[in-house]
C-alpha cells in the first residue's frame, strides 16, 4: 500500500497516510477539524538504476547465462551469418579485423 502525505491548508499540520489505492482520499483534518486535509505531490521513494531488471533476475538457478543474453547473441548471430552470405564468403580485412560486425562489436548492440 502506498504512503501519501497530507496538509491542512488552515493549520498546517502535516501527516503520512498508510492507505489503499481504492481508499477515498482524506479531508478532515485530524489536529483543528477543518475540512482542508490535502494530499500533497512528493517525489518518488526509489530510484530505477543500472541496466534494468530482466525475468532471470533474483531467480535461483545454476548461474549461467541469462534469458536476454542468449537471444541477443543468437540474434547478433543471425545478420553476421547473412552478410557473409550476400557477400559470397569473401571477407575484406575490416570486418574480418572486427568480428564480422560493422561497427567493429564496440557498441552496445554487441
Amino acid at each position: 500500500m502506498p504512503i501519501y502525505a497530507y496538509r491542512c491548508g488552515s493549520c498546517g499540520h502535516a501527516k503520512d497516510v498508510l492507505q489503499k489505492l481504492s481508499d477515498a482520499p482524506l479531508s478532515t483534518c485530524p489536529a483543528c477539524g477543518a475540512e482542508t486535509f490535502q494530499k500533497q505531490i512528493t517525489a518518488a521513494g526509489f530510484q530505477l538504476k543500472g541496466s534494468g531488471w530482466y525475468v532471470t533476475d533474483f531467480k535461483g538457478g545454476s548461474g549461467g547465462s541469462s534469458a536476454a543474453a542468449t537471444a541477443a547473441s543468437a540474434g547478433a548471430a543471425a545478420p553476421a551469418a547473412a552478410e557473409a552470405a550476400s557477400s559470397g564468403g569473401s571477407s575484406d580485412s575490416a570486418s574480418a579485423s572486427s568480428g564480422g560486425t560493422p561497427c567493429g562489436g564496440s557498441c552496445a548492440c554487441h
